[in-house]
């Protein structure tokens, strides 16, 4: 072989792989940037996301026709513009499928690449975070969060009217036996009051809401008494990881749960639709809505969804978007099961999910002593029911719709999922987790030789 054809074979081969890494680090690109963030963390191995490698005709087969019909009378039923369902048996994902739309407006169909706000299963996350910084030593469960002696004993977390607050530990905030309630109101969604209160400009700052929680309420009751649910507490967690590992709470959860897991789209969402991810869902309101004062931009009148309320407020109480399919690689990794190797121990996990009177499960909305574990997340815009049962089948139901009900909305979830997996006599035996197509890039390939014919 002559010298010249030698080096146009070479060129050749190295621009296919040029192209080819260009593809799949595109993707990566997409999935994991960041508008508003320079100093985006990424895992050490970028990889392609678990979402990206599959789509919907990967989950149509006969024997769950039956299913995906239900699917759809669901979301007409209830005016749902577009859902995504991701379905686990014996900790293989053997369904992942979108349904409706992503955008109405542009005719986008929901598919497995696309990310939703999870809302309150984002405490799922938080709670694994701190379980596994309690099993590395370098967390307590019995650690008081604030006081001098506490983790949060930074100056402008001293001054705190109810002294009983140097009481809450670790496990009051996990289990929401903190003593704060929301009789006056969930600070969380209170930001423009609060700020209004304490001459901050919007958008606040979640530690401005710490120090007007300290500085102006007393607790509703002695913390470890009662379990009483809050968002609060939840959001709190997010600071103790921070100080506790130095490193921003995304980034920790990202480089140390998620990427570790094989995870790498998941994310803290954004309230904006300028910044939302470019393979993320747009979010629609009920019929007839009305728009109100923006918790970002004062004096704006907007869609609640949108800037109504603060998605980065809410952080590890309720921030995260995810998409089913990786919703689904969090959940193996924490359910107990022996297939597949969980993050945490089986000590950790059972403390996680053993529930005692006026105390609830860390992280998850219930557990009961059937084995069913349950986690529920609604906001405006979205309602998600993550669900792990028994018999080694879990699945989790994402919408990007406001629901009728609000928080009570998961119930209606759980009834067209059982009703629509009752339908189901035969399951696949292959298993998507390990499923790899490389469809984006002959199209890509192909797309780059069409241009080059038009230059």
């Amino acid at each position: 072989m002559g010298t010249k054809t030698y080096m146009m074979k070479f060129k050749q081969r190295l621009r296919i792989i040029l192209l080819f890494a260009l593809a799949f680090f595109g993707e990566i690109a997409l999935s994991f940037s960041d508008k508003s963030s320079a100093d985006k963390v990424f895992p050490a191995e970028e990889k392609m996301p678990l979402s990206l490698r599959l789509s919907n005709n990967l989950s149509t087969y006969e024997s769950m026709a039956g299913f995906d019909q239900q699917m759809e009378i669901f979301l007409n039923k209830w005016n749902i513009a577009g859902a995504s369902v991701a379905i686990v048996k014996d900790e293989k994902l053997v369904y992942s499928k979108g349904f409706g739309y992503a955008d109405k407006e542009n005719m986008v169909n929901v598919e497995p690449k696309h990310l939703f706000r999870i809302a309150s299963v984002s405490k799922l996350i938080t709670s694994v975070a701190i379980m596994k910084l309690v099993e590395e030593g370098k967390l307590n469960l019995t650690d008081t969060i604030f006081g001098k002696n506490g983790i949060l004993n930074d100056s402008l977390f001293l001054n705190i009217k109810d002294k009983r607050v140097t009481q809450i530990t670790v496990e009051n905030l996990l289990d929401h036996t903190s003593g704060w309630s929301n009789r006056k109101g969930d600070p969380m969604f209170q930001s423009i009051y609060i700020a209004k209160e304490m001459k901050k400009e919007l958008p606040l700052h979640f530690t401005s809401i710490v120090q007007y929680v300290l500085e102006n309420q007393k607790l509703s009751y002695t913390p470890g008494r009662k379990a009483v649910y809050s968002n609060f507490g939840y959001a709190l967690l997010g600071l103790v990881i921070e100080k506790v590992t130095n490193i921003k709470y995304e980034d920790y959860v990202v480089t140390q749960i998620l990427n570790p897991i094989g995870i790498y789209d998941m994310h803290l969402g954004k309230s904006l639709p300028e910044d939302k991810y470019p393979n993320e869902v747009k979010y629609y309101g009920l019929k007839g809505e009305r728009n109100i004062l923006s918790a970002i931009n004062p004096g704006e009148m907007v869609p609640k969804y949108y800037g109504g309320n603060s998605i980065e407020l809410l952080g590890a109480a309720g921030g995260w978007i995810a998409s089913s399919t990786e919703l689904m690689k969090f959940l193996v990794a924490i359910d107990g099961f022996n297939s597949r190797e969980d993050i945490l121990s089986s000590e950790s996990i059972d403390k996680m999910t053993t529930v005692s009177k006026n105390k609830r499960p860390f992280g998850w909305t219930g557990t009961d002593n059937n084995g069913y574990w349950w986690r529920t997340g609604t906001l405006s815009g979205t309602s998600v029911l993550l669900k792990r049962e028994k018999n080694g089948l879990s699945w989790v139901f994402i919408m990007n719709t406001t629901p009728k009900y609000g928080s009570r909305f998961p119930v209606q979830i759980n009834k067209n999922m059982i009703h629509g997996l009752a339908s189901i006599t035969e399951w696949p035996v292959y298993d998507l987790f390990d499923h790899y197509e490389l469809k984006s890039f002959q199209y890509k390939l192909v797309a780059e030789k069409d241009t080059e014919k038009t230059e």
